[in-house]
C-alpha cells in the first residue's frame, strides 16, 4: 500500500506540475484514446500499480485542466493545495460522515466549518447547515426546508402527509433564475413551469416594481450572483417585503455569497443576511475538490425536519448535532475535512485576497477586450464577463476556435438576445499572466 500511494503521489504531482504548460482542453485523439480503458471486464485481478498506471497514462491526457489557471468556463474553481492534501487524507481515513458515532472528527469539523462560514458570509450565527454535493442539492435541501415550514404554518405536515391535498405554495423566481433552482423545485413537486416569473433589468436583476404580492405561503428565490453577469437581486427590498408578509426568501448564492468576505464587494449583498435560507457552492470560489456544497437555513429545525428520516433502533443518536439529519443522503464522504483545510490555510485575509484578485482579473478581461474593439455586454461587478465579438456567427466562431486553440477555455451563452462568450474567473491558481496569455489568444483568434 505504501509503495502504491507513493507512486500515486508522484503521478499526481507530475500532473499538477505540468498543468500550467499543457492545453486546457484535450485533443480529439486523447479523448478517443479513452476507449482503451474499456473492453470486457478482466476475468481475474490485476496489480493495483498496473491499474493506476493505465488510468494515469490514458486518463490524465484526456482531462480538462480545470485545476489550472486558464480555465474560465462554468464557474469552476481549482483545488487549493491544502484542500487537495486534506482530500487525500480523508480518502485514507475513509470516514462515513453520516453520524457522530461513525466519525467524530467529521462531525466536529462540520460544526467548526459551519461557524466559520456563517461568520465569514455574514449569515445568522444560529443557522443550521447541511453538507451536500453542490448548489443543486443545496438548493434542494434549503427549498425542502422552506416547503416544510410554509406548509407547517398552514397546518399541514408534508413529511407525513405528502403534497396530495396540501395547501398551495406560491413560488416566485426571477426571469433569469438558475436551472439548479428549477431542478430543485421539480424534485420537490413544486414544478418547473408553475413559479411566477418576475421580469428582470438589463443586468438580470429582479425588478422590484414587478414583484407580485407576497403572503405567508409565498416562497421567493433570489440570486446572489447571476450566472451570466454576476449581478445581485435587490435582496434588501425583497427581504423587507417578505418579512412583512410572512413569506420565505431563499438565496441561490452559489458563488456570489463569497463576495461577502471582501469589504469592497460585500455591499452587493446588502439585505441577503435577512433571508431564510441560502445555497452555497464550495467547489466554485472556495476552491475545494468536487463535490462540495452547503445548504444553510436560519432555523436549523426547519432543515432537520425536512431532511430527517426518523430513526431506527440500530442508529445510535448522539446528544449533539447528527450530520445525517441535515442532508438528503445518509452515508456520504467527509466533505468537511477539505473545507476546514481550505479555510484554515487561507484564513480571512487569504480568502479575501483570492476573491478580490479574481474580480480584478475579470475587469482585466473586460478592459483589454473592450480596448481591442469588442463589446462587453454586462456591468462587470464581480467575476463574470460577457463578450460579443460581433455577429452571433462570428462570436460562436471565436469561442469554438479559442476552445480548440487550447490556451484557455471559455463557454458560450445566450443572454437577453445576445450570443456571447462567458468568462468566469474563480480559481486561486489564475495569475495575471494567465489572463494576459488568454486575452492575447482571444484577440489573435478574433482578428484572424
Amino acid at each position: 500500500m505504501k509503495k502504491l500511494l507513493t507512486e500515486t503521489a508522484n503521478r499526481a504531482s507530475r500532473y499538477l506540475s505540468e498543468i500550467g504548460n499543457r492545453r486546457v482542453a484535450p485533443l480529439p485523439d486523447q479523448v478517443s484514446g479513452l476507449e482503451a480503458l474499456g473492453g470486457p471486464l478482466p476475468e481475474g485481478p490485476s496489480d493495483p500499480a498496473e491499474t493506476l498506471a493505465l488510468l494515469d497514462d490514458i486518463g490524465s491526457p484526456a482531462t480538462v485542466a480545470t485545476t489550472g489557471g486558464r480555465y474560465f468556463g462554468f464557474v469552476i474553481g481549482g483545488t487549493l493545495p491544502a484542500a487537495l492534501a486534506a482530500n487525500w487524507l480523508a480518502g485514507a481515513w475513509d470516514q462515513n460522515a453520516s453520524m457522530q458515532v461513525m466519525s467524530p472528527v467529521s462531525a466536529k469539523l462540520e460544526e467548526i466549518v459551519t461557524a466559520w462560514m456563517l461568520d465569514l458570509l455574514g449569515l445568522p450565527s444560529a443557522a443550521g447547515a447541511g453538507f451536500v454535493t453542490g448548489t443543486t442539492m443545496a438548493n434542494f435541501s434549503a427549498l425542502a426546508a422552506a416547503r416544510s415550514a410554509l406548509l407547517q404554518r398552514a397546518g399541514w405536515n408534508v413529511e407525513e402527509d405528502s403534497l396530495f391535498g396540501a395547501p398551495p405554495i406560491r413560488v416566485v423566481v426571477g426571469d433569469e433564475v438558475h436551472v439548479s433552482v428549477l431542478k430543485a423545485l421539480t424534485l420537490l413537486g413544486l414544478g418547473r413551469s408553475r413559479p411566477t416569473r418576475v421580469p428582470v433589468d438589463g443586468q438580470g436583476r429582479m425588478r422590484p416594481d414587478a414583484l407580485p404580492a407576497f403572503d405567508d405561503r409565498t416562497l421567493i428565490c433570489i440570486q446572489a450572483g447571476n450566472v451570466n453577469t454576476g449581478a445581485f437581486d435587490p435582496a434588501q427590498e425583497i427581504c423587507t417585503r417578505a418579512r412583512e408578509a410572512g413569506a420565505w426568501v431563499h438565496v441561490d448564492g452559489a458563488f456570489g455569497l463569497w463576495a461577502a468576505v471582501s469589504p469592497h464587494y460585500a455591499p452587493l449583498l446588502a439585505g441577503v443576511g435577512a433571508a431564510d435560507s441560502w445555497a452555497i457552492d464550495c467547489h466554485k470560489w472556495l476552491n475545494v475538490p468536487y463535490d462540495s456544497g452547503v445548504a444553510v437555513v436560519r432555523d436549523p429545525e426547519h432543515l432537520r425536519q425536512a431532511m430527517s428520516s426518523g430513526s431506527a433502533a440500530y442508529l445510535a443518536q448522539g446528544a449533539g448535532r447528527e450530520p445525517w439529519q441535515f442532508t438528503p443522503d445518509s452515508s456520504r464522504r467527509a466533505r468537511g475535512v477539505e473545507l476546514w483545510a481550505a479555510m484554515r490555510s487561507l484564513g480571512r485575509s487569504g480568502l479575501r485576497e483570492m476573491i478580490e484578485r479574481n474580480c480584478h482579473q475579470a475587469k482585466m478581461f473586460a478592459e483589454r477586450l473592450h480596448d481591442a474593439g469588442f463589446s462587453i455586454l454586462n456591468e462587470v461587478v464581480l467575476n463574470q464577463v460577457l463578450v460579443s465579438f460581433g455577429s452571433p456567427v462570428e462570436t460562436r466562431r471565436v469561442i469554438a476556435e479559442t476552445q480548440t486553440d487550447g490556451t484557455c477555455w471559455c463557454g458560450a451563452t445566450q443572454w437577453q438576445g445576445h450570443t456571447a462568450m462567458r468568462i468566469s474567473v474563480s480559481s486561486w491558481a489564475t495569475t495575471d499572466d494567465d489572463v494576459e496569455r488568454s486575452i492575447a489568444a482571444m484577440i489573435r483568434i478574433a482578428k484572424k
